[in-house]
């Protein structure tokens, strides 16, 4: 089915308004990241082959979390759709904020989404969001001073090589870092690597009774490491670089490895818009000597529907065009394959054309490796990996990061951030009852 005939049938479906002479605007609030910003150069197919007009509000990750979460918690109808991720949409569709998505047409084949990432966007079997890109985490390196250093890259590497091939590839002369790791506050930011590192120490947010942990060895060892190894071998101000401040930096090849979102492996080989494309090897997210978790996560930006909207069906249209296959194959025939937001369908890894690109196959194997009900060493009673799928988590995980972030910042000691961070949880957790 063409592009133009996919959305033609979606319009009968969805609207059932094709021709009647009117022009509907939906409102769409979207992260700054590379896909969704290509995403937004691309909106004006959709308008032409529907008449539906968008008007997009593009933000900050932290910026976007505040401001959907506090339109849809105090029924703002701001926008029709928003751009929301795993940890969100569980508990929104539960509480009946989001509208369900289980009337999608045939034609979108929503089979064909990734069982991790339909999962993860489903609540008691309903899908409520649906995923624009899906991602994990894994390492992206320097071929070429990976070499320089003597080194070569296991496919699954320990902690402790990270750190020695971190120090041996930095130099401060050129502007070398040998790592660059995300340090900015925010539960999403550098509040979702430092919680993956941690479950690879064997750390976890909880123990079965819901008691903090934050005053156990694990995470001593955890945030320790993390700091030492950014000390010696990170940028400066890395208390501040979040996922676009250190893309910036991998791309003007100031980075000799990098770990963080597999959906960042396009940028970084773009001849484009990055000086090392052609330089470029990738891992799996390492796991300290002898745990068997390993740091990666597992996500998706997806699109979902607020409840109250009263541009439900075209919003639904929209999200059928922008998470579909055509989609897909729309931006492969402009900008190739490589460029295709990854992660979302189980189509795209059977396509031949992609199975070619670089990066395809480490990206699935990242993100077939990441087990959100499974996440730490030892048991929790929570599911999600980088994220704890409580209401409460996001405002908790807020405040721990900024500790955290006050010690990359040098504001404060190991110590005194895991004290505060047990001491604040804790009581937070109590006065919610758990």
């Amino acid at each position: 089915m063409s592009l133009r005939s996919a959305l033609c049938a979606a319009t009968a479906l969805s609207l059932g308004t094709a021709g009647a002479g009117f022009a509907e605007t939906i409102t769409i609030a979207t992260v700054n990241n590379g896909d969704m910003i290509r995403m937004q150069g691309y909106s004006d197919h959709f308008t032409e082959a529907t008449g539906i007009e968008v008007e997009w509000v593009t933000l900050e990750e932290n910026v976007l979390r505040q401001r959907v979460t506090t339109d849809i918690t105090t029924k703002g109808g701001q926008f029709d759709i928003m751009t929301i991720g795993m940890y969100e949409t569980p508990i929104w569709g539960n509480n009946g904020w989001l509208v369900p998505l289980d009337d999608l047409s045939e034609a979108y084949d929503i089979n064909d989404i990734l069982p991790a990432m339909r999962n993860g966007l489903s609540h008691d079997g309903t899908l409520y969001a649906a995923p624009f890109y899906g991602e994990s985490s894994m390492i992206m390196y320097r071929t070429d001073l990976m070499e320089q250093a003597g080194l070569d890259m296991p496919e699954a590497p320990t902690w402790e090589f990270i750190r020695d091939a971190a120090v041996a590839m930095t130099d401060r002369e050129k502007e070398i870092n040998g790592i660059c790791l995300r340090g900015k506050a925010g539960w999403g930011e550098g509040g979702a690597f430092i919680t993956t590192t941690a479950n690879s120490f064997g750390a976890r947010w909880f123990d079965e009774n819901w008691t903090a942990q934050f005053d156990q060895p694990e995470w001593k060892e955890a945030l320790g490491f993390f700091v030492d190894l950014m000390e010696d071998a990170g940028p400066p101000g890395y208390s501040t670089n979040g996922f676009n401040e250190n893309l910036s930096l991998f791309q003007q090849g100031k980075c000799g490895m990098w770990i963080d979102a597999t959906v960042a492996a396009s940028f970084v080989t773009n001849p484009e818009e990055s000086t090392v494309a052609d330089k470029v090897g990738f891992a799996l997210a390492p796991n300290h000597d002898g745990v068997e978790k390993r740091a990666n996560w597992l996500w998706a930006w997806a699109l979902g529907i607020p409840a109250g909207t009263n541009n439900e069906a075209a919003a639904k249209q929209f999200i059928e065009w922008a998470t579909s296959k055509e989609y897909i194959e729309l931006v492969a025939a402009n900008e190739g394959w490589a460029n295709v937001p990854p992660g979302a369908r189980t189509s795209l890894y059977e396509t031949p054309e992609y199975q070619d690109v670089p990066f395809a196959d480490m990206t699935l194997k990242s993100i077939e490796a990441a087990d959100p009900t499974n996440p730490t060493v030892d048991p929790v009673p929570y599911v999600g990996i980088q994220f704890v799928a409580i209401p409460e988590f996001a405002g908790i995980a807020t405040q721990v990061s900024q500790e955290f972030s006050a010690v990359y910042a040098g504001q404060q000691t190991v110590d005194e951030a895991l004290e505060k961070a047990q001491a604040f949880t804790s009581e937070e957790m109590e006065a919610a009852g758990y």
